[in-house]
């Protein structure tokens, strides 16, 4: 396998990801409570980000094919689990400067 190869394969891979994260956030913002969060839209989807990927990979290792609906289906769990805990009202953090 080449890097042309290689490159496609893991784009492929990450492509729910990529696509879930950033919606999930947005559409959450549009339909979801307006509660103030610590983070950014942008962190938000970050982090998302590396929950899909990571749901994606456990799939994989678990079922070792990639693209099982059981994966999606983690995936988008998982997903909204994070974005409901990461759009919980708190307060940013302060910090202390003493």
């Amino acid at each position: 396998m080449d890097f042309s190869d290689l490159f496609w394969h893991l784009a492929g891979f990450m492509a729910p990801a990529l696509v879930l994260a950033p919606a999930l956030v947005l559409v959450s913002q549009i339909i979801g409570q307006k509660s103030v969060s610590a983070r950014t839209l942008i962190a938000q989807a970050a982090i998302n980000f590396g929950v899909c990927l990571a749901a994606l990979l456990g799939g994989l290792v678990v079922t070792g094919h990639d693209g099982r609906m059981g994966t999606y289906a983690a995936l988008v769990l998982a997903s909204a689990a994070c974005q409901a805990w990461l759009q919980r009202g708190r307060p940013p953090v302060k910090v202390r400067r003493d």
